[in-house]
């Protein structure tokens, strides 16, 4: 039975200091929905008994049939916490209830940008870890965005039924085993540190790990044993906290704490939390019926008329419950270790606000102040039941957003100042998200979730609203994954063309990573992150967003152009009326700088100065050309870059927009088979213009400037470079043999092979090209009789080698195919195409 109204959630919302906001981050198949459960049915949405196996947050049918997590879910829920737990709360709290707002997003990689966006909205992360494979690839992913994003984490170690009962472990080698997790952890924790955050390092004696079941519903976190032990032995529970864990050893002869293993003593964690749980684990698993009563007795546990006739597995579940029920377990460690919004937001309005940080609007996201100027930053968009419509899913950083009143809609390339990509219009309705339904209320202050009712014609996939006129935006989601496995669709019946266009424009509001495109040729190409996450998409487009049988051509791969040297010589390209020449060159950047800019560390908007000194020293450019970066290109954010190397030029500024317009186009489509460019740095070294302003507008200069970039990029020995995933495959050692053979097959490299420790399994690690993971996952299989799990996430760009302008090398082979594809001329055009005579 729900054990709180709608109207308890909006009472604690004006307490930011009682609110919970986070997110339940790990690799795919650790068991976020099944732990997540033990939440939602202590809060009483579901059955107790169900908690585990129904799977709450799994909200769409194919999730369901999966057995996987795709969009993640959110759910409010209202909790009371036990009055002696409120003492070790070490930040301002009111009362002893909280509200919690929990997000259970996807482990699988494919689905890695829902996580991006449940954790900007959140403060708060438990990690998941699966107790016997350890911390995985993807784990490693979700760590690093939650302290990219200054989310700060707690851990829960999960399936530990799997130890005690498949693996039968002994005390002190599980111990070994946590230990090894939780250094793990630790490790990637330490690596992506980020120094506003604080300690951020995961330890059961601090109360910030916990170990359970999600499936048999029980958990314990070493505060729930020095609680009992505090009161059964009168003892101070924080000395006690600290004495659970580690090298620490009680000797009962001398009722004596030490730290030294004298005379065969057991670890206190085995004796004092373990030993418990193995006796309960033996008594009823190996049918020990005359001492499960005692055992019952001694540890308080009662059991219903109906529960005393269980015997085996379900009697397991039961009494742990009783004993350990999860629920409480995860909830103090929750609200006692994560940060309330009123905390968090001091620290995160430095990585969340792109403006000046002493403005109006970030002193209020500062100061989580519901009072102050509105400022709602929009993570995705979630599909209503009425077809076509859908709720924006944000977060209230400031202000209180309600129905009525007008608001500015910034969409992610909205300029403060300027008109472009923002609109004035009033929310309809505010609605709260409860997992499968939603129920409506009036307002919602700073500090909480949300979802918002009438906005979503005016925004694609997330953006900001305020009420401040001089806010600017907070700053656009960096996804871990990229859309590199594209497919094209076209309609079975031409005349459902409309349907299938309207269709591509839902889907593309509906995923924060998929991307659409029309080419000129009319092809339609839906891209995505993976093989599983193209499959989901389409499914979608076909029978819920259009609605229209399709047809889909075979997944093929996004390439990037890039060059490999200097060009040989000086492009030139002349305008249309011979009046304006300009004179370009193109060269190869580093690896690193693309990365930097890939992943915002060199971003378009930062100090030009900054900028400048920092390429100076990192990648020893020039100070000067640092300082004249002229644009980025894709898009105005990506991996080319264009520098004005001229000296003394008249009328530079005055075409400068007409280059960078010129630039944004070419390095969309390159000289070589019109796919994006990376890693291109242009230089333009001179220019001969009219002195005529009419005669050196945009229509001259945009085509020119376009084909002296292609020309340059020619001369300069052009290459292709082909995404490459990471495979982590974890398996038996017997089936490694399978993976290597698949591997030589596909291209494949595997460069790391470790055992885990304690266990049976080896981890392998591979990069495999993304042109040849099409049916790996079925080819592993087949290998290796369905023994090794891979999981797959894009990794990095690898330069393919040879030249794209030579005939009969391999990469011309490969440009050429994809010009065909594309309905282009078939042979790569060699410089002179683009390329004027002096």
């Amino acid at each position: 039975m729900l054990s709180f109204t709608v109207a308890e959630i909006r009472e604690l919302m004006d307490r930011p200091t009682n609110i919970r906001n986070m997110s339940v981050i790990a690799h795919v198949d650790h068991g976020k929905s099944t732990l997540t459960d033990s939440l939602v049915s202590k809060a009483g949405i579901i059955a107790g008994s169900k908690a585990g196996d129904m799977r709450f947050t799994d909200t769409r049918q194919d999730e369901i049939d999966r057995g996987i997590t795709i969009k993640s879910t959110a759910i409010s829920m209202y909790f009371p916490l036990d009055k002696e737990y409120i003492s070790e709360i070490k930040q301002k709290t009111d009362g002893n209830e909280f509200l919690i707002n929990l997000i259970d997003s996807p482990g699988h990689v494919d689905f890695s940008s829902e996580v991006t966006a449940a954790l900007r909205v959140t403060d708060g992360a438990l990690v998941v870890v699966d107790c016997v494979e350890g911390v995985c690839v993807q784990t490693e992913t979700v760590l690093r965005q939650s302290l990219t994003e200054r989310v700060r984490p707690v851990l829960i170690i999960n399936k530990v039924d799997r130890a005690l009962l498949e693996l039968q472990i002994e005390k002190e080698d599980l111990y070994q085993s946590f230990c090894r997790t939780i250094e793990s952890v630790n490790v990637i924790v330490s690596t992506y540190q980020d120094a506003a955050l604080g300690d951020t390092q995961v330890s059961p004696d601090q109360g910030t790990v916990a170990f359970g079941s999600g499936l048999h519903g029980w958990a314990f976190s070493l505060r729930n044993f020095a609680a009992q032990y505090a009161k059964k032995f009168g003892v101070d529970k924080a000395k006690l906290l600290a004495k659970l864990w580690g090298d620490n050893y009680f000797n009962p002869k001398t009722k004596k704490w030490t730290t030294k293993n004298d005379g065969g003593l057991e670890r206190s964690f085995n004796v004092f939390v373990l030993d418990p749980i193995f006796r309960i684990f033996d008594a009823i698993m190996n049918f020990k019926k005359d001492e499960i009563p005692t055992l019952l007795d001694k540890l308080e546990i009662k059991l219903a008329s109906d529960e005393k006739d269980l015997e085996g597995k379900p009697l397991l579940k039961c009494v742990m419950r009783k004993y350990l029920p999860a629920g409480d377990a995860l909830l103090e460690m929750i609200c006692i270790n994560l940060p309330s919004p009123v905390t968090a937001q001091k620290y995160r309005v430095e990585t969340l606000y792109e403006g000046p940080l002493d403005d109006e609007s970030a002193i209020g996201i500062r100061d989580c102040d519901p009072k102050g100027p509105l400022m709602v930053y929009i993570s995705k968009m979630v599909p209503t039941s009425d077809k076509g419509r859908f709720y924006a899913f944000g977060r209230v950083f400031s202000g209180t957003v309600s129905s009525g009143p007008k608001i500015r809609i910034q969409g992610p390339n909205f300029v403060p100042g300027k008109k472009e990509d923002s609109v004035i219009k009033s929310v309809q309705r505010t609605v709260l998200m409860m997992g499968r339904t939603v129920e409506a209320i009036e307002d919602c202050p700073a500090g909480n979730i949300i979802g918002l009712v009438g906005i979503d014609q005016f925004l694609l996939k997330s953006g900001t609203l305020t009420t401040s006129e001089t806010a600017h935006n907070l700053k656009v989601m960096k996804f871990s994954v990229s859309p590199v496995v594209q497919v094209a669709v076209e309609c079975k019946n031409a005349s459902d063309l409309p349907k299938l266009v309207e269709g591509l424009k839902r889907l593309s509001k509906s995923d924060p990573c998929v991307k659409t495109t029309v080419g000129e040729n009319g092809e339609i190409i839906v891209a995505g992150a993976g093989e599983l996450h193209l499959e989901i998409c389409l499914n979608d487009l076909e029978n819920d967003h259009a609605g229209v049988p399709l047809r889909k051509s075979d997944p093929v791969v996004g390439y990037r152009e890039t060059v490999q040297m200097e060009s040989s010589m000086i492009a030139l390209s002349k305008s249309q009326n011979k009046h304006n020449r300009l004179y370009v060159k193109a060269e190869p950047m580093s690896e690193e700088l693309a990365r930097d800019i890939e992943e915002g560390r060199v971003a378009p908007r930062d100090d030009p100065k900054t900028r400048a000194r920092y390429l100076a020293d990192t990648y020893e450019w020039d100070v000067t050309d640092a300082r004249k970066i002229w644009t980025f290109g894709p898009d105005t954010t990506g991996p080319n870059l264009f520098v004005d190397a001229s000296k003394g030029v008249q009328y530079m500024n005055e075409i400068k927009d007409s280059v960078v317009a010129a630039f944004q186009w070419a390095t969309k489509e390159g000289g070589v088979a019109e796919e994006p460019m990376r890693s291109i740095r242009f230089n333009i070294l001179d220019c001969t213009l009219h002195a005529d302003a009419i005669h050196r507008g945009g229509g001259q200069i945009i085509p020119t400037a376009r084909r002296v970039c292609y020309a340059a990029q020619l001369l300069a020995k052009p290459t292709l470079q082909e995404p490459m995933f990471l495979v982590e495959i974890a398996l038996p050692e017997s089936a490694q043999g399978g993976v290597y053979s698949v591997m030589n097959v596909r291209r494949g490299q595997v460069f790391s092979a470790e055992q885990r420790p304690g266990t049976p399994m080896y981890t392998l690690k591979a990069y495999l090209p993304v042109s040849e993971s099409f049916g790996f996952n079925a080819a592993l299989r087949e290998a290796t009789g369905g023994q090794a799990f891979p999981q797959a996430v894009f990794d990095h760009w690898e330069p393919m080698g040879g030249d794209c302008t030579e005939k009969g090398s391999k990469v011309n082979e490969l440009a050429v195919k994809i010009r065909t594809r594309k309905a282009l001329k078939p042979d790569v055009p060699l410089y002179d195409h683009y390329y004027d005579k002096l």
